[in-house]
């Protein structure tokens, strides 16, 4: 009995042996052909402390590669990308950014799937992910999308507004609030053109036409509006978050996020959008940067550099709702997350442009 129970757990474990021997004689291989090559160039958000948390931390891990950070906004780093593509020159490796940024690139054939670059078993396998392996394009191929999160957006002087007077996104069309409202300019791109277009997603063109009749303060200066909503000024304020609010709060000033509508709060995956430029320099480098990225030390990494929630479950992100974020992951399930995701392709691509359109027709 003792013999065939033997013999029984060998053949279920060699295939995993096998497999496991094989990732890890393939992963040997690239991180040796990765230390030939020594370089590999991302571009990254404009964040000085992402650039030196990941720059210390994955050159401890691989010191032979040398990583070569391009800090910038997403649409920058985009363009100096297809400039070089157009002209022959293959400088940067690979791209980190919002899930729009790369869509430009995508569609002038410029990336390339970045399945096949997955080799680490924690990466490869989707069951260490908060809804497997979750992509952003229509393909399913080449914009991975890392990150799963919501911030707060609504918040309430609450010496104007009791938490008690807001249920739902209906509850702003109330007359009391008519010039009360403040929100940042949804004709722009940021957390006001987030916003407006889950509204259009959720409550409808009608909705929103409501909504601008209650002469709403338009803004693009974000500190602007959080000190109107602190001085009383704006009784609610949609599109800012703790991080523009936060000097607010510290200083004890009346101001608090509005309870959760009853329509929810669209979900976003930030700054955690991965693409792979087609036939680059530094194609081993590339992988070994990669799987790192998307491994638990690199997810931990990025996450605490942006205050932004990763889809790795393995990653503890519940120290983030003292700043106003909360993980897909912690409290929704992955249904409504897809639900409430206001980033990928389709939505982007589809529903923005009518929402915006719609803002420019409404808001003057």
């Amino acid at each position: 009995m003792k013999l065939k129970l033997l013999i029984c757990l060998l053949v279920f474990l060699t295939p995993i042996a096998v497999h496991t021997t094989h990732a890890q004689s393939e992963w040997d291989k690239t991180v040796q052909a990765a230390n030939k090559e020594g370089k590999v160039v991302a571009g990254i958000p404009a964040s000085a402390e992402l650039r030196k948390a990941l720059d210390d931390t994955f050159s401890k891990r691989y010191p032979a590669i040398d990583v070569e950070l391009a800090t910038g906004r997403g649409p920058a780093n985009a363009s100096k990308i297809a400039a070089e593509h157009a002209a022959g020159v293959r400088y940067f490796d690979l791209l980190i950014s919002g899930s729009l940024t790369p869509l430009s690139l995508l569609n002038a054939g410029i990336l390339e799937p970045i399945e096949p670059l997955l080799i680490l078993p924690e990466v490869k396998d989707p069951k260490r992910w908060y809804g497997g392996h979750v992509w952003a394009d229509n393909a399913k191929k080449y914009l991975y999308s890392f990150q799963a999160y919501q911030s707060e957006n609504f918040w309430h002087n609450t010496q104007l507004v009791k938490a008690d007077d807001y249920r739902g996104f209906d509850d702003l069309l109330n007359p009391k609030w008519k010039g009360k409202i403040a929100i940042l300019d949804p004709r722009s791109a940021g957390g006001g053109t987030s916003s407006w277009a889950f509204f259009y997603k959720i409550k409808g063109e009608e909705f929103l036409r409501k909504l601008a009749t209650q002469e709403l303060t338009l803004s693009r200066e974000q500190r602007l509006l959080g000190e109107g909503l602190a001085k009383g000024r704006f009784a609610i304020t949609v599109g800012l978050t703790y991080y523009t609010l936060a000097p607010f709060i510290k200083a004890g000033l009346p101001i608090k996020p509005l309870p959760e509508a009853k329509e929810g709060s669209y979900t976003s995956s930030g700054s955690g959008a991965l693409s792979v430029v087609k036939n680059s320099s530094h194609p081993n480098a590339t992988k070994v940067f990669v799987n790192w990225l998307l491994s638990k030390e690199g997810q931990e990494t990025y996450g605490k550099a942006m205050g932004q929630a990763t889809r790795r479950l393995d990653v503890d992100t519940k120290w983030l709702e003292q700043f106003g974020t909360r993980a897909s992951k912690d409290f929704l399930s992955f249904e409504e997350n897809q639900r409430r995701e206001n980033s990928s392709e389709e939505v982007l691509t589809q529903l923005w442009p009518k929402a915006i359109k719609l803002a420019n027709d409404l808001l003057k």
